[in-house]
């Protein structure tokens, strides 16, 4: 019925309820059932009356009691629905508008139901509908029945950027024109887009009196993170909320680029204050390490802030070249570079002379070794400072009188010895200032003050190749900074001091512009490169985005590439995430430093405020039927009681618990211990001949198709080995890691199963010991079909990912082809499974010998504790009962199944006897024994 909550989906049924005064009726006249008398010869003869009695009629609590029963059965059958929006609804054509923003994504569940309830609502009541999401891009507002609307909103997701609400106000206003009467509701977050205010005051100009209901939370419930800043000694993150919304404390988890979480941070907002900070106390190998922060239970893209190289701080050591006497405050060229560097970058400075510090610093792994006016290294430091150019390191080497005189090749172009003088007594030449920087500069876009002089500097010897090697000249065409790649590392050079006895260049701030940007190349040489210097014009294409939600997925379809020096806040085609390569990514996010968020303000629509939360539609049958079993039960137990039933009842049931306890007490007396342990589960133990027979095991997981698999595909390759080697293993066991003893078993078979729970800290510990005590465990995904190259992460690698976050796992590396796995019983150069296109890894060997071709094996047996894979090895080796395959393989090759087995030969062979074959000693004992 329109305009009342309560409808009835089968409202013929209520006429029942005419009926109810015919059943008063037939209760009124049955009586109750007779009450049962014990027949005592005697007494009954003395309590005899002479007059006669007739039955009695039912109590009159108890007719009302079976009407009431009735009432409720009729009601239940006819579907009562209750639905508050009914009271308040229209025929006229509805527009909603849902905020599909990032603020959106913490309560989309909600939201959904809510837009859901108003779609139905509309079909029950024959109106249209209009569906307007703000965030996505503007389209022609199109009038569609609730079903075709209920289809559209089920393909809304939350977008990763804040809402352009404005650029759909066009095409409201011709919707709004073509239907003026339509009601106008907004599911709105209550948080201000790139809009601000706009799109509420242009909507407040076009609505002429129209019907609006904004449906809200009371407060603005989002929060997100604007900025991450990589201070000294912390890494800082600008936790904001648009307004104070109750939600005054959480956590911010930082996590690497495998997604393994480094450090947890809280965050507290004062009384009535919207944006705090988060601070991340940790080394600075673990900051820079950090490639996401998120704020734990958000789930929205505006909560997660990635990080990119140039949030990394770099460590920078600093050596002087003079003497004890220079390097005072002020006075020494390090003081100038100290103050420069420090506000992003971790500055640590040499003790002792040249060599000793930079031997002492290159041990403590800087980034950045930067050498003021030193001019000759010994061999060794020579050697060592080569070597940490060649492997990566930044030189950046300031010129000086030392430098001068000196005579090494640590520099990026020839020099001409002796250095230039300009303005002085016997000089025809003006000090000169620097030239504008061309495009081909890292430090392209910096401004050059006029009032930079330089009075010296060190020439370069033209040329072929020093036009390329230039980074910024003087006013003449002289090169004052220039830089060469050596290696994988970077020599950069200032053609004149780090202080100002020869240039006033240290006290200006483009100094510090351009030391901030040589030290970001550290650790990225390639960027240096002529082809990507212009971060204006060169591209990089998205890569890694995320979605509404704040989780990694692959780039839509309209996302575009971005300059490389982007640094606005994330847009509908520029959506938040990783873009460029993975060596040297550049991050973009939902917001920026310096964002804020802000609250609506929805007085200029004079509309009707509700919640989220409060008008939902309700079944009322579940509850009515309830009443009438309880109602039911009641008036059984007063018909037993009414008859004398009740208590006869109770007195059996006394007799029959008093027998109970007393044939529980003999048997307790009888096998005092046996209650008890039927009670406690002993943890499952392998057979007594588990230390005699080798067997194969595989982790329970839960799900019982997966561990059937298992099973049959361990029992499977338990036959191929009894068949193919001297190996007789028994039967194959499933064990619980963080119950059974798992120090028996040479390999454990573990499928990975996202919908289970992370194993236990007791099942972690039992696995680290079983791995450091020489046993291996194989991993295994099974997602090899399903995962695409550069695909997001599936559910069960992620799964995987946080089981190895507390282990203590190797290196790893994709097996090799001269890995002993590859050759310990059958020459194998690959290990699929029921699918062969994943990747198997295992510990990485060390790193091949430059006197010989083949890497040396490790000490000891050299087994990988682990072994990663996603092919489904266990689908490939699984067999029935008759022998036969259980499942197909997936792939073109007609021998997969039998590589497959060959591969769990080879695995199960390499856990048994180790790196034995990779020993040359057993070479000619091996070839004698083949014969050859």
């Amino acid at each position: 019925m329109l305009g009342l909550p309560l409808t009835f989906t089968v409202p013929l049924v209520l006429t029942a309820l005419a009926a109810l005064p015919a059943i008063w009726l037939l209760l009124r006249i049955t009586p109750p059932q007779p009450k049962r008398v014990d027949f005592p010869p005697l007494k009954i003869l003395a309590d005899l009356r002479p007059e006669r009695e007739t039955p009695a009629r039912t109590p009159w609590w108890l007719l009302l009691l079976r009407l009431l029963l009735a009432a409720f059965l009729i009601l239940a059958a006819a579907g009562p629905i209750w639905n508050p929006m009914a009271a308040d609804s229209s025929r006229a054509p509805l527009l909603l508008i849902l905020d599909n923003g990032f603020a959106s994504a913490h309560d989309w569940r909600e939201r959904m139901s809510l837009a859901s309830e108003r779609i139905e609502a509309a079909g029950r009541e024959g109106r249209v509908v209009a569906l307007v999401a703000a965030a996505d891009e503007p389209a022609a507002v199109e009038p569609t029945n609730p079903g075709a609307a209920m289809e559209r909103l089920r393909s809304i997701k939350p977008q990763p950027h804040l809402p352009d609400r404005q650029s759909h106000l066009d095409s409201i206003r011709r919707y709004l024109e073509a239907t003026p009467d339509a009601d106008i509701v907004w599911i709105s977050d209550g948080v201000a887009g790139v809009d601000g205010q706009g799109f509420v005051d242009g909507l407040a100009q076009m609505s002429n009196g129209r019907r609006i209901t904004v449906l809200k939370a009371e407060r603005a419930t989002a929060l997100a993170l604007a900025g991450v800043e990589n201070a000294v000694g912390q890494l800082k993150v600008q936790v904001v909320r648009p307004e104070v919304n109750g939600r005054d404390s959480g956590t911010v988890r930082a996590l690497d680029l495998k997604n393994l979480p480094l450090a947890d941070a809280r965050f507290t907002f004062d009384a009535n204050a919207t944006e705090t900070t988060a601070s991340f106390d940790v080394p600075t190998e673990i900051r820079n390490a950090i490639a996401r922060i998120e704020i734990l239970g958000e789930g929205s893209a505006g909560a997660v802030s990635l990080v990119d190289e140039r949030g990394k701080r770099r460590r920078v050591g600093l050596v002087f070249g003079g003497t004890s006497d220079q390097a005072q405050p002020l006075l020494s060229p390090l003081y100038y570079i100290e103050r420069a560097l420090s506000p992003y970058s971790e500055i640590r400075q040499g003790r002792g002379a040249v060599a000793d510090a930079v031997t002492q610093l290159i041990d403590e792994q800087v980034s950045v070794l930067v050498l003021a006016d030193v001019g000759g290294l010994d061999r060794e430091t020579l050697g060592r400072v080569t070597a940490f150019v060649e492997n990566g390191g930044l030189l950046l080497r300031f010129a000086g009188s030392r430098l001068a005189a000196g005579n090494d090749e640590l520099v990026p172009v020839r020099l001409r010895r002796g250095g230039r003088n300009l303005g002085g007594t016997l000089s025809w030449d003006t000090p000169k200032t620097f030239a504008p920087f061309t495009r081909e500069s890292p430090f392209f876009g910096l401004n050059v003050p006029e009032e930079i002089g330089v009075r010296r500097q060190i020439l370069a010897e033209p040329d072929g190749d020093l036009a390329g090697k230039t980074w910024a000249s003087l006013s003449d065409g002289t090169p004052i900074v220039t830089a060469d790649k050596r290696g994988d590392g970077l020599i950069v050079l200032f053609h004149v001091t780090a202080d100002t006895t020869w240039s006033n260049l240290p006290l200006s701030g483009l100094f510090v512009d351009m030391l901030r940007r040589i030290a970001a190349l550290a650790g990225a040489p390639n960027e240096a490169n002529a082809e990507a210097r212009n971060a204006e014009n060169q591209t990089v294409a998205p890569r890694l985005t995320l979605d509404g939600y704040g989780i990694f997925t692959s780039p839509p379809p309209n996302a575009r590439a971005v300059t490389r020096n982007y640094a606005e806040r994330a847009t509908a085609e520029h959506p938040p995430g990783f873009y460029g390569p993975v060596d040297s990514s550049l991050a973009v996010n939902a917001l920026v430093s310096g964002d804020r968020l802000a609250p609506l303000n929805f007085a200029p629509l004079n509309a009707r405020m509700a919640g989220l939360v409060g008008a939902r539609t309700v079944d009322l049958r579940a509850p009515l039927l309830t009443i009438a079993v309880v109602l039911l039960l009641i008036d059984t137990l007063a018909s037993l009681w009414l008859g004398g039933h009740l208590a006869s009842v109770f007195g059996r049931a006394r007799r029959a618990g008093a027998g109970a306890a007393i044939v529980l007490a003999a048997i307790l007396i009888m096998d005092p211990g046996s209650g008890l342990q039927a009670q406690e589960r002993k943890p499952a133990v392998p057979n007594s001949d588990s230390a005699l027979v080798t067997r194969l095991a595989y982790v329970i997981t839960g799900d019982s198709q997966i561990d059937e698999t298992s099973r049959a595909g361990l029992a499977g390759l338990t036959q191929v080995l009894g068949q193919r080697t001297a190996l007789q293993p028994g039967e194959p066991i499933g064990i619980d890691p963080a119950r059974d003893e798992i120090a028996f078993y040479p390999l454990i078979y573990w499928p990975i199963v996202a919908s289970r729970p992370i194993p236990s800290d007791a099942a972690i510990r039992r696995l680290d010991a079983f791995m450091k005590g020489g046993g291996t465990v194989i991993f295994d995904t099974r997602d090899a079909f399903s995962t695409q190259p550069g695909g997001a992460v599936s559910a069960e690698a992620q799964q995987l990912r946080r089981m190895l976050a507390t282990l203590d796992i190797p290196e790893l590396e994709p097996v090799p082809a001269d890995h002993v796995l590859t050759k310990t019983f059958y020459i194998l150069d690959r290990f699929p499974g029921r699918y062969a296109t994943g990747q198997t890894w295992v510990e990485a060997l060390p790193p091949q010998s430059q006197e010989e071709g083949n890497r040396p094996a490790r000490s000891g047996d050299g087994v990988s504790p682990i072994i990663i894979t996603s092919n489904d090895l266990a689908a490939a080796w699984a067999v029935g009962p008759r022998g036969e395959a259980l499942f197909p393989v997936v792939g073109s090759d007609t021998r997969q199944r039998e590589m497959a087995y060959r591969g769990g030969v080879n695995i199960v062979m390499y856990a048994l006897t180790g790196n034995y074959k990779a020993d040359q000693v057993h070479v000619p004992a091996l070839l004698e024994r083949l014969g050859q």
